[in-house]
């Protein structure tokens, strides 16, 4: 085997603090980004980091941020500005060709905006202005259905509420938020199988777990401060096991910036046990050998089972069934190695599962999710110390806006309280997710796109057609702090709205407002912004909400619009009226630095479920799933010779087998769409254009690291999508997978390839064929 080079220094570290600093240099926002850096995740009038949704530990520290953290809020408090000015030196057509990176770093947005297509720009327009735009298209629909209304999980929850409040009185649930891209598999499957589709754990658990199993997930680049609560829970004698397609680097060891010790004398904690590398998509074929093994030799909590759950010998029938040759077939692991995995779940009293969007972003991520919960259903793991399900949200308040009702698939208790409380009807029939809402534009059925945050064509499936879909629509709105490629296709009227960020103040008549958040483990926690606002112009996201409201809705509204932007209590007390969980949400709130738990009825093993009790559910796809996903490629490929269909004669043409499972992969120096540079530290690599793969793996196809590959899938509808040519890179990936980065492969992804019920794209897991490009092609396109 071909030693792999890998980033042998520990995670975070030195390394991390010179990467912040320079990443606050190069975003010219040292001063303003080092006071907020002190205030980030504070708890007396401190702000939450919008970096990750990683829960803020009891104890307190003078600085508690993580280098994604600090690059986030470098991001923020940048000071030049992206204005009237800039746009007058660029037109729209001129920024098309800017990289994500360029328009990152183009500045934060500072004035209201329109898109004047005689000049090809943006210009400034005031407030009222923009706001009777959006008011005169919106109100002559032909229908509310014909307007899409997007989130990001940026959004605070007092915004949050009153959009979908204001999107419910304006007459549809046409409501797609980020989680329909991210962990929506868990949301429907945990709520299926527990009553609700959160985490079953509080951050202290980790310091009670004896084994932790970590599916799908890289925490030193996606969420650095679980870190620390790794290296302690090791710490502690709790074995830690990642199961991954990659063996990420940042996972090895960890140095804590926090401790004086580690930093000057160059310790370092120790984090993972083992490493076990599955292939991409094997994680159902994995536990389903765990519970196989565990169901059949008795290692299970039958008590616990027979108690609290329902399902469970339909589950045990179709356990039994599965041949260990399948399930090695599916997961590339041996049965052996399966078996000794399984013994260290039957002898743990107390053990975590966690996962991030490894596991959710497939075809079949609902059944990742589903045989996670079974496993830990299996070992009666919910409702004690120590144990749990604890899956990790990436955006800060992604799973806030959901709670507040941000939902195209509302629960019927929710529209009811709703209409209790405001006494006027809300729609009934379900909303457009993403999917659904970027087909809609696609076929012209939309009028109007308005966006709270995100870059909603760039992190969906099919970024090319959603941006030509938004050249044809009446109204584009979009509120937000910095500029992206989602605002530069421009349908009849196009606007950019800047609004206040997390970092900075928001005063209003009523004075200094705070806002909360909901993170990855159900606590609610305040967070208030400490800078002066960039621009004067700013306004917050509650307010331009108000106003939009009071345009659109006008005198048909009894709701107190104006009253609630301006003073943030009186959203809290209406939430605390409207959503379960949130009585006396303004006292609660102030009682404790660190906010509250919203009660969780499975960590008290109470079962919200159709059946009253725990849901085993059995996977809706065959285990062997994505192996035959590849062996019908392969198949495909060798009768339709397809390396013809690229028509080109720079393309080598083989009749070796090239088929691969891709996988996307953030980079250390990006966050969602962001990309605030082109390191990505622990992969050891400083450009995007790479394809990663095994050394052995390049070796055996007679290829060279450094090679240009063409990567292409049949998608859906049997159309040929292609990304490249792609620089090939070394990486420790499983045989048979191949990995780049996201956002950059989201065109190979169609609107069709996502989990059935959740409708979540499959970014961690297509197929496709790869061909080597000539050193003809290249030179004719040097």
């Amino acid at each position: 085997m071909r030693k792999i080079p890998v980033y042998t220094h520990p995670a975070a570290g030195w390394p991390a603090l010179i990467s912040s600093t320079r990443k606050l240099m190069d975003y010219k926002a040292f001063m303003r980004g080092s006071v907020s850096i002190l205030h980030s995740n504070q708890p007396k009038g401190g702000f939450d980091c919008p970096g990750c949704a990683w829960p803020d530990h009891k104890t307190h520290k003078v600085i508690d941020i993580c280098e994604n953290g600090i690059k986030v809020i470098a991001s923020e408090t940048m000071n030049q500005r992206a204005d009237a000015a800039f746009f007058a030196r660029h037109s729209v057509t001129e920024l098309q060709s800017w990289s994500g990176y360029e328009l990152e770093h183009s500045g934060r947005l500072s004035e209201p905006l329109y898109y004047d297509a005689a000049q090809d720009r943006y210009i400034a327009i005031s407030w009222q202005a923009a706001y009777e735009r959006i008011a005169d298209v919106l109100k002559n629909l032909d229908s509310p259905d014909e307007a899409l209304f997007y989130t990001s999980g940026r959004v605070t929850n007092e915004p949050a509420f009153m959009f979908q409040l204001f999107v419910r009185c304006f007459g549809t649930n046409n409501l797609p938020d980020c989680s329909n891209m991210c962990h929506e598999p868990t949301s429907v499957m945990l709520g299926k199988q527990l009553g609700v589709g959160k985490a079953t754990v509080v951050l202290e658990d980790f310091e009670q777990a004896k084994l932790i199993m970590l599916f799908g997930q890289n925490p030193a680049t996606n969420h650095p401060r679980m870190l620390e609560m790794l290296a302690h829970a090791h710490k502690q004698g709790c074995r830690i096991i990642s199961i991954n397609p990659m063996r990420e680097q940042g996972l090895s060891k960890f140095r804590n910036p926090q401790k004086p010790t580690h930093m000057a004398a160059g310790q370092s904690d120790e984090m993972v046990d083992e490493v076990i590398q599955i292939q991409i998509g094997g994680d159902v074929a994995l536990l389903t050998g765990l519970a196989k093994w565990l169901v059949e030799n008795d290692k299970i909590d039958s008590e616990f089972i027979s108690t609290h759950t329902s399902g469970f010998d339909d589950l045990k029938q179709w356990l039994i069934a599965q041949s260990w040759t399948d399930i090695e077939l599916g997961s590339g692991i041996t049965q052996a190695d399966i078996i000794n995995l399984a013994k260290l779940v039957a002898d743990s009293p107390a053990t975590i599962c966690t996962w991030g969007m490894g596991i959710t972003q497939h075809v079949q991520g609902e059944d990742n999710v589903a045989m996670i919960t079974n496993l830990l259903l299996l070992m009666g793991m919910i409702g004690i110390d120590g144990a749990g399900a604890s899956p990790v949200r990436g955006h800060s308040n992604v799973q806030g806006d959901r709670t507040m009702g941000i939902h195209e698939r509302p629960k019927q208790s929710l529209l009811d309280s709703l209409e209790r409380v405001f006494q006027r009807p809300m729609p009934q029939e379900d909303g457009l997710d993403v999917i659904a809402g970027a087909k809609a534009l696609m076929q012209g059925k939309l009028k109007a796109f308005i966006s709270m945050g995100g870059n909603y064509a760039v992190a969906a499936p099919d970024k090319s057609a959603i941006q030509t879909a938004l050249t044809t629509t009446q109204l584009n709105v979009f509120v937000a702090t910095k500029l992206n490629e989602t605002m530069l296709y421009p349908g009849t009227n196009n606007l950019i709205l800047p609004c206040i960020g997390r970092t900075e103040r928001v005063i209003t008549a009523k004075g200094e407002q705070f806002a909360t958040i909901e993170d990855s483990m159900c606590q609610i926690v305040p967070t208030q912004g400490r800078l002066k606002p960039i621009s004067d112009d700013l306004k917050s996201e509650a307010q331009i909400v108000a106003d939009m409201a009071t345009h659109v809705l006008g005198s048909d509204s009894s709701i107190p619009w104006q009253t609630m932007g301006s003073d943030f209590d009186i959203i809290r007390n209406y939430i605390a009226r409207a959503i379960d969980g949130f009585e006396n949400f303004n006292e609660r709130i102030r009682e404790s630095e660190r906010g509250f738990h919203l009660y969780h009825p499975a960590r008290h093993r109470v079962w919200n479920t159709d059946s009253g009790k725990a849901q085993f559910e059995v996977p809706q796809y065959p285990i062997t799933y994505v192996a035959a996903q590849m062996a019908q490629t392969s198949a495909d490929y060798h009768s339709n010779d397809t390396s013809d269909n690229f028509k080109d004669k720079n393309i080598e043409k083989s009749t070796e087998q090239k088929v691969w499972q891709l996988t996307s992969v953030r980079s250390h120096d990006q966050f969602n769409t962001m990309i605030f540079g082109f390191k990505d530290r622990y992969r050891q690599t400083n450009r995007r254009d790479v394809l990663f793969m095994h050394p052995d793996e390049i070796k055996r196809l007679g290829w060279q690291k450094g090679d240009s590959v063409m990567v292409s899938r049949q998608d859906s509808k049997d159309e040929r999508r292609t990304l490249g040519p792609l620089i090939l890179t070394e990486m420790d990936i499983a045989a048979n997978a191949v990995a780049t980065y996201y956002p950059e492969c989201n065109d190979l992804i169609d609107l069709d390839s996502h989990a059935p019920d959740s409708r979540t794209p499959a970014y961690k897991s297509v197929t496709v064929v790869l061909q080597r490009v000539n050193e003809g092609m290249l030179a004719a396109t040097a």
